[in-house]
């Protein structure tokens, strides 16, 4: 399933939204600009990598002399275009709500702290990975788990494959998202195989839910 567009629209202009999108752009861009030993040594020394971040210790040459940092540079690294492309489109249909509600600093606040905590998660799950954590997933996860509380009932238009048959349906935003993080949690325990941060996703998504109220405009909370 691949969602398209929501029939939500946003009461204000989603300022952050698009500056979070232009940033991750432009990073991937420079991204693409470097050699591959570049790419290489960037990733290393901006990527979140577990066991650095808990022992504070460099595991590599050029990796951060403050690891703890990555934590949110690594969110603004992404590992291709498709990678890049996908973060960026849940990211354009669902954080413009998201920041309708909360104005745009809190929004950036309530983003950074569900990456943060995403990262935090998998690390913890994977603590002796020397492997670099990169990608906007967690913190758009906080997005999505937001978004499923706020509204449930939002229609979104959705891509959906069936072997061969491709159709566009429009789908209740709690059914959409609800599969999504019921993918995330059956593909958990093959993390190892995929390559794939799949503990930051559950762990993004119910961090969005819980710091939900904290970040709301008081005049929005109930």
């Amino acid at each position: 399933m691949l969602p398209l567009r929501d029939e939500n629209p946003s009461q204000s202009f989603p300022g952050m939204t698009i500056l979070l999108i232009g940033a991750n752009i432009a990073v991937f861009l420079y991204e693409f600009s470097l050699s591959s030993r570049g790419l290489e040594n960037f990733i290393l020394s901006y990527g979140a990598i577990p066991a650095a971040v808990l022992t504070g210790a460099r595991v590599s040459p050029g990796h951060s002399p403050i690891p703890a940092l990555t934590l949110l540079t690594s969110m603004f690294l992404h590992g291709g275009f498709m990678h890049l492309a996908g973060n960026m489109l849940y990211l354009w249909i669902f954080g413009d709500n998201i920041e309708d509600r909360m104005g745009p600093v809190r929004f950036l606040a309530f983003y950074l702290s569900c990456g943060v905590a995403a990262a935090l998660i998998q690390i913890l799950v994977r603590p002796d990975s020397t492997a670099p954590l990169v990608g906007a997933s967690g913190a758009i996860a906080g997005i999505l788990g937001a978004y499923a509380l706020l509204y449930p009932a939002a229609r979104v238009q959705t891509l959906i494959f069936l072997f061969i048959f491709v159709r566009i349906i429009e789908l209740p935003a709690l059914v959409l998202l609800g599969v999504w993080f019921l993918m995330q949690l059956l593909a958990a325990p093959a993390r190892d195989e995929a390559g794939v941060a799949f503990f930051a996703h559950i762990g993004g998504f119910l961090t969005g839910m819980l710091l939900l109220a904290v970040f709301l405009r008081r005049r929005q909370r109930a």
